[in-house]
């Protein structure tokens, strides 16, 4: 099935999160991903340009010169998404992570012959969320309902979808939201069926949950005896390392770290519960937990990293620096601790 895909992706921290998805849209047959951008969409390309020539899939980015919600980039990207086979294509939300069960949804949606297939997931608090009814047996979407402050289910959209080229002849090319203006609109025509989603899913748009998305990822690898869990002695739980990463002796890793291509941990490293991302140091004795280290960054000796610190690309700590909470823009030399959690511009 050659499906294009239409891909509401974000620029934000998750372009490892982006590849997992990529590599389970070319599982299914798509030969094109479409990434909607409003901001520095040459960036997003650079990082994915090898990730394009190792898989064999055509990357594309389609920009909004003004943010246009939700569903307005579905719009702008028409001709991309529309093509002689009049196939449907699929949509991915950046910031969700599952384990993207795409070929039963193609299946789903041809069972059930409606114009547009959405993924739900349950959740435990539905009152922070829009809930979905639905019919158990069909899966047809009755209607939506906003954070009910009473209960009337559990099921909320996983931002996932699989649309017919219809579909876009009910989105106008400004600001909207796919969620409140146009799946009502199609709910209402008996149009959408709803899938539940089996397995994990979180909204990792905050670093806190990206950090718990990771964990739940690492489980779903572990679950499945994924071959590319790390092992050795210095491994604890789940961990995963890129092959071109060089590990130090006397290091403890684990549970729950992720570490780039060309990263670099010295010896006696502390790793637990974080993500290092492409090109990182991190020098001798460091210590990190509970937060996220971005692209070429620098952890000076004996620093210690924790409390949901996160550091923006090409931020260098220096020896002996303890941050506790500490969002660090991009370009920046850290030389004294951060005691408490703040933001360093």
């Amino acid at each position: 099935m050659q499906m294009r895909n239409g891909a509401n992706f974000g620029w934000k921290i998750t372009t490892k999160r982006k590849n997992k998805k990529i590599e389970a849209l070319k599982a299914v047959g798509v030969t094109e991903v479409v990434l909607a951008i409003n901001y520095q969409p040459e960036v997003m390309l650079n990082f994915l340009k090898e990730f394009e020539a190792k898989l064999g899939i055509k990357i594309s980015c389609s920009q909004e010169t003004e943010p246009l919600g939700t569903a307005g980039p579905l719009a702008l990207a028409r001709d991309k998404l529309i093509d002689a086979s009049g196939e449907p294509f699929f949509v991915l939300n950046s910031d969700v992570i599952s384990e993207y069960p795409l070929k039963d949804m193609i299946q789903f949606h041809k069972s059930h012959g409606g114009e547009a297939s959405i993924m739900v997931t349950k959740v435990d608090e539905p009152s922070k969320y829009g809930v979905v009814i639905m019919e158990e047996s069909t899966g047809k979407v009755e209607k939506f309902v906003e954070k009910p402050k009473i209960f009337v289910g559990n099921k909320i959209n996983a931002g996932i979808y699989l649309l017919n080229p219809s579909v876009l002849d009910k989105i106008e090319l400004r600001p909207t939201s796919i969620e409140k203006e146009v799946f009502p609109k199609i709910a209402a025509e008996k149009q959408l069926y709803a899938m539940l989603l089996p397995g994990f899913w979180m909204d990792i748009g905050q670093p806190r949950d990206y950090i718990t998305g990771l964990r739940l990822y690492l489980d779903s690898l572990r679950k499945n005896s994924s071959p590319k869990l790390a092992t050795g002695s210095h491994i604890i739980g789940n961990v995963l390392v890129d092959e071109t990463a060089k590990i130090g002796e006397g290091c403890l890793i684990g549970p729950d770290v992720a570490i780039g291509p060309g990263c670099v941990i010295e010896a006696g490293v502390r790793l637990s519960r974080c993500t290092i991302m492409r090109g990182v140091r991190i020098k001798k004795h460091a210590c990190i937990s509970s937060s996220i280290i971005g692209w070429h960054s620098t952890v000076g000796q004996w620093a210690r990293v924790e409390n949901m610190t996160v550091l923006g690309e090409d931020v260098h700590v220096c020896d002996e620096i303890y941050s506790n909470g500490g969002v660090v823009l991009p370009h920046k030399e850290i030389k004294s601790s951060i005691l408490k959690p703040e933001i360093v511009m």
